[in-house]
């Protein structure tokens, strides 16, 4: 059994339409094709910040629903939005684009987001009431520039931000010849650190634990910082610690493409119950590239771009406290290199060994939380509801073994699965968005245990064609057994203790004992 419990998540949502026109790949790879027109039909497609709020996936996302309750919700959920749906939510918040570029701003400690003075007294003002951020945030947003000189900026390559199509500033390159620190990579990387801080902001309020308590970071999300001589090997950890007050942590990015957090939350684990650390905080931010990825197939189906949201999170991993859910750390699974890469062969050394290791069955596990992919974002790209298919597999495993009846594999799946809630960046989706909720039940005593599932397609590096994937349990902390005392009897201790003097002695020799 683990000594590492779960303390608190937060997870959070930022609407950009404008930075998925200018930054998301699949725009940027049809904006030059001179065969397509999409980009220019993409414009009509783009959803207004109230839309995106009241979207049910995005509600989920931030706490404002259980995830089962979109079973109730009409599809396409597009178009049945939640009536008076609330920008903040249990866990953490939707904010809009406006308010991003501004922190953005603040994040920034190397000029880069260059904004107009105007809107930087305008998005002062908007932030000074937003409930986390503080008054030394608000002094690093430096003076803004004319738009003449933000122009002047973006004739030189630097990326264009707008706001309801209003030009308000520009991000410029870092390096004149460094592609690694472009102006797109820049807005990649900043966008990434902005949403990290946020979410790690959200974990401080929710859990009531101070920045300077975190003694460790694990930055987790699928962009990697750099330049020309070490593309991947910066830090953005360090960098969110370092604007969101962690004065007193230190820390590393972990990669793993879609499975990257379920790593890291076994690691940050690990670290607490070894005794290296007491308090990790795992975050990630958004990823710039993944906007608007399945936007063809949208506009193609009459669809609004769905992929207009950057999502974060952040996970707070503390010492043993009799109270909060544990990270089983006797069994974790893992898809090793030998395993193969059929789906059969990922569910049995990902769900069966683990469970088998510590005498579980399928049902013992409330709720599986693999690739939690929202399937009206993928079901028109042809992908399919991914977290279902998921679910079949866990189920017809189980029935080939013997664990459920062929008659019960539908129930299993509707009992035991999560349905899909989560925008496509690949880290956001896979297993981390359900933990928050399972936690509340956990604590509240509606459910036992859930199983976090990553999933990640390394092939897409290149460098091998392997598979990966890594499980862990959460489950209702048991409590901390106390030993009861032992009544000591002092005088057979004295007379214990000058028994094996005198044994001591005589073995040397010495008979008169003192």
């Amino acid at each position: 059994m683990s000594g590492a419990v779960i303390s608190g998540a937060s997870y959070i949502l930022v609407h950009v339409p404008h930075i998925m026109m200018v930054a998301g790949t699949t725009q940027l790879l049809e904006k030059d094709n001179p065969r397509s027109d999409y980009y220019k039909k993409a414009f009509s497609h783009i959803r207004n910040y109230e839309d995106a709020v009241a979207y049910a996936p995005n509600q989920a996302y931030i706490g404002n629903m259980f995830p089962d309750d979109l079973k109730n919700i009409k599809r396409p959920w597009y178009q049945n939005p939640i009536p008076g749906a609330k920008r903040f939510g249990l866990y953490g918040e939707i904010m809009p684009e406006d308010e991003f570029f501004g922190l953005m701003a603040i994040s920034d400690v190397f000029d880069l987001v260059i904004l107009e003075k105007n809107f930087v007294e305008r998005i002062k003002e908007k932030l000074s009431s937003h409930p986390l951020i503080t008054e030394n945030d608000l002094k690093r947003l430096k003076p803004g520039q004319s738009k003449e000189v933000i122009e002047r900026y973006i004739e030189e390559g630097a990326v264009e931000l707008k706001a309801s199509e209003e030009l308000i500033g520009c991000v410029r390159k870092a390096h004149d010849r460094d592609e690694t620190l472009s102006s797109h990579v820049m807005v990649e990387n900043l966008a990434t650190k902005a949403s990290a801080v946020l979410a790690l902001k959200h974990l401080f309020k929710n859990t009531g634990v101070a920045p300077e308590e975190i003694d460790y970071i694990i930055e987790c999300s699928e962009e990697a910082c750099g330049d020309m001589n070490q593309r991947g090997g910066g830090n953005f950890a360090k960098a969110i610690g370092e604007i969101a007050g962690c004065l007193n942590a230190t820390g590393a990015d972990m990669r793993g493409f879609c499975a990257g957090p379920t790593h890291a939350l076994i690691a940050a684990a690990a670290l607490v119950n070894s005794g290296v650390y007491r308090k990790v905080a795992v975050v990630a931010g958004g990823a710039t590239a993944k906007l608007g990825m399945n936007g063809r197939d949208h506009v193609a189906k009459g669809m609004p771009l769905l992929e207009d949201v950057l999502g974060g999170f952040a996970v707070l991993i503390s010492e043993n406290d009799g109270i909060n859910p544990v990270i089983r750390l006797d069994s974790i699974g893992k898809h090793t290199i030998s395993a193969g890469a059929s789906p059969q062969a990922v569910m049995q050394y990902v769900v069966y060994n683990p469970l088998d290791a510590i005498g579980l069955k399928p049902t013992d596990v409330d709720k599986y939380a693999p690739e939690l992919q929202n399937p009206e974002i993928t079901e028109p790209a042809g992908a399919g509801d991914v977290p279902k298919a998921n679910y079949k597999m866990i189920a017809a495993i189980g029935v080939k073994r013997g664990d459920i009846k062929k008659e019960e594999m539908d129930s299993f799946v509707d009992k035991h699965g999560v349905p899909g809630f989560a925008p496509t960046q690949g880290h956001i989706p896979s297993g981390v968005p359900v933990i928050g909720h399972v936690r509340d039940k956990i604590l509240e005593g509606t459910m036992t245990r859930a199983m976090i599932i990553g999933k990640g397609s390394l092939f897409l590096a290149r460098m091998t064609n392997l598979f990966d994937g890594i499980s862990f349990i959460m489950e209702k902390n048991p409590g901390i057994k106390k030993e009861a005392p032992r009544d000591i009897d002092l005088t057979s201790c004295v007379a214990e203790a000058f028994r094996e003097f005198a044994e001591y002695l005589e073995k040397r020799g010495k008979t008169d004992v003192p």
